[in-house]
């Protein structure tokens, strides 16, 4: 998108949720990068596109649910790591104050401290010249699209929820006194668990915000408080680590090396199958753990396993780099390589149907907004996935165990994670919940379970 001088491209990663953003001056061709992905293939090459170098990286905040690219961006362009001036980090950074004015050329840029979602949060204003109406504003996680940050993330040490959501209530007011027509880009839509409402949009503008966003709505401190604390759901277990690692002058990825190939699988390693669900059942090696590479690939892995865990892969053919630059999103950098073997060991499935005669432990593995609109099966025991490693001792090893989710996808990893742990007769419900309701057979909601 150009704008005068401006040079703006939002990329937008589907699997986390993430948006990040590329901003130059055709003029000076100087850019700046805001809130990269750690894999920076794609800003490199549309920076050169458009003769663009990249002299700046600003980070919005410290991210939790992805690991950032800004030391790879900065070891690959020589750019300076930027953030604001509370920001507490174990690297060489610019410190941006509040109100500072950065220029590329003609576009030129305004920092906001906006503290609440984490206490160093800070938005970008970006305008095509000087003195000139915003053309649009950056806002990290302090403000989405049909939501704002959610204030109860770890990672921010010294500042209760309350202090947060009473700060991220004087931000969120402070946004709103830029012109009505300025486009809001945030880090985050529908999916991210950096808040509870986000939209499906990848923007909007503050005026359609002021009316359609419910954080947004007139209400007093208190009001907006609770209003934003209540009903956040567990956060993945990876973003305590995330946020740690990104304060941390942390190895770098390099996303072309390749993953090597093992004749033999070590000892103490944990197996991490990426093939679709189906596969996975006919045939794999024991004791692996299923997560299929499509969809939330990594956010779902960081949800039942440790970043800690050395891993090996076992992947459809020509997917091992792809797997592992996916997890090195999330900070899962203990790729120990990967195995060309699937194996043998066969998972079992059920039907709906066959469903109906077995006494079994019924696993719902779904979220609770979920449940909540389409009721569950009868006699179900409800754990989220994200849930699913901490209350796994509520579940009993020795009874046969169903799970189920939507459509599958999710009740073949937390099947799997079972089986690992010990499980002796784990299942999965072929085709989830949806096959169930469209077989036609009983649901009960929440408030009759």
């Amino acid at each position: 998108m150009r704008v005068d001088n401006l040079v703006f491209q939002q990329y937008y990663l589907d699997c986390l949720s993430h948006a990040s953003y590329l901003l130059g001056d055709r003029g000076t061709g100087r850019a700046v990068v805001v809130d990269p992905q750690r894999d920076i293939s794609g800003y490199l090459a549309d920076a050169a596109a458009w003769g663009l170098k990249i002299e700046q990286v600003i980070e919005t905040h410290v991210h939790a649910d992805f690991l950032s690219g800004h030391l790879e961006l900065a070891e690959a362009t020589g750019a300076r790591i930027a953030y604001g001036d509370a920001a507490q980090v174990d690297f060489e950074i610019e410190r941006l104050a509040d109100g500072a004015r950065l220029s590329l050329g003609e576009v030129e840029l305004e920092i906001l401290h906006t503290p609440g979602h984490t206490p160093e949060s800070i938005c970008v204003v970006v305008r095509p010249h000087p003195g000139a109406t915003p053309f649009g504003v950056l806002t990290g996680d302090t403000l989405f699209i049909g939501d704002v940050g959610r204030p109860d993330l770890l990672g921010a040490a010294g500042w209760s929820a309350d202090q947060l959501a009473r700060a991220l209530f004087h931000s969120t007011r402070r946004l709103l006194t830029l012109p009505d027509s300025t486009r809001v880009f945030p880090a985050h839509g529908a999916g991210s668990a950096c808040g509870k409402n986000l939209s499906s949009e990848t923007s909007s503008t503050l005026g359609e915000q002021r009316v359609s966003n419910y954080a947004l709505a007139p209400m007093s401190e208190d009001e907006f408080v609770r209003a934003v604390c209540e009903g956040q759901t567990l956060a993945p277990m990876y973003f305590a680590y995330a946020s740690h690692r990104n304060r941390e002058a942390r190895p770098t990825l390099h996303e072309s090396d390749p993953v090597p190939v093992l004749d033999a699988l070590p000892l103490g390693v944990t197996v991490l199958d990426t093939r679709d669900p189906d596969v996975f059942a006919a045939g794999h090696l024991p004791g692996a753990i299923n997560v299929g590479l499509g969809g939330r690939f990594a956010e779902l892995v960081g949800q039942v396993l440790r970043a800690e865990d050395p891993l090996v892969l076992v992947c459809a053919d020509g997917h091992a780099v792809e797997a592992r630059n996916r997890l090195a999103r999330i900070g899962f950098d203990r790729v120990v390589g990967a195995f060309a073997e699937f194996g043998d060991r066969r998972a079992r499935r059920v039907t709906p149907a066959e469903l109906l005669g077995l006494d079994v432990c019924l696993l719902d593995v779904r979220g609770a907004g979920e449940v909540q609109v389409s009721g569950t099966i009868p006699g179900a025991v409800r754990v989220p996935l994200p849930e699913l490693i901490s209350r796994i001792d509520e579940l009993d090893p020795s009874s046969p165990t169903v799970v189920f989710c939507a459509g599958g996808y999710r009740s073949s990893v937390a099947a799997s994670v079972l089986r690992a742990r010990g499980f002796a007769d784990v299942a999965d419900l072929v085709g989830g919940f949806n096959a169930w309701l469209d077989g036609g057979f009983s649901v009960v909601h929440p408030e009759h379970v």
